[in-house]
């Protein structure tokens, strides 16, 4: 990881509110989790010099570590956009992958045309649990093509994440974390000393957190 653009990354985040801290009042996840951090990385593509800042490193990981890529793929929703627009950095075919087969039509989970055999790297907004990046996983594989990599925005660095990842021999990238993500914002005065250790101690113990 670039520490540089970590920095800088998170910084952003912070900037346009794409990332809100708050030990005092929490916030809860649809998954119910209390957590002292909301993530919405979507607030990105509505400022053109972050999302373009994005994308650049996005496709500089890509093509550091995955330079046999073939296909960039989004996963539903939130890595959609991005996806498209690493894609057309690298000038690589892209398509996107949905949490399930559509109901109606012609029934696709991936959407797209993604060719027996490619090579694939899957995009991300975030890694939480990466549920969702499991299940497009599955679906690429299926699919009959490999999952080679996947990259994000940001990851919460949660143990069990890693873990699966790890298990699933899917090498994961991102261009910052909640580690850096809880520097700058002490360094930015938008989270005190007093609060950052109960902050970071969420990333290590989310379930127990507030219990």
């Amino acid at each position: 990881m670039n520490i540089i653009k970590s920095k800088e990354l998170a910084k952003k985040l912070l900037e346009i509110k794409a990332v809100k801290l708050n030990v005092e009042n929490p916030f809860t996840w649809t998954s119910g989790t209390i957590s002292p951090i909301y993530c919405d990385n979507r607030m990105v593509l509505s400022y053109p010099e972050i999302r373009t800042f994005v994308k650049n490193a996005l496709a500089e990981i890509i093509q550091d570590k995955f330079p046999n890529t073939e296909v960039v793929a989004g996963v539903a929703t939130a890595g959609i956009a991005h996806a498209a627009l690493v894609s057309d950095v690298l000038n690589l075919p892209n398509c996107y992958v949905r949490p399930e087969p559509k109901k109606h039509g012609m029934k696709n989970q991936i959407e797209g045309n993604l060719p027996k055999g490619s090579k694939v790297v899957l995009v991300e907004d975030l890694i939480a649990t990466g549920k969702s990046s499991f299940q497009s996983i599955q679906a690429v594989r299926e699919a009959g093509s490999e999952v080679i990599g996947l990259v994000a925005l940001f990851t919460y660095g949660f143990p069990d994440a890693k873990e699966s990842f790890d298990k699933e021999n899917i090498p994961t990238y991102t261009i910052s974390n909640f580690e850096t993500l809880c520097t700058v914002a002490v360094e930015e005065n938008l989270l005190d000393k007093n609060n950052l250790e109960k902050v970071i101690e969420f990333a290590k113990n989310r379930d127990g957190w507030r219990k």
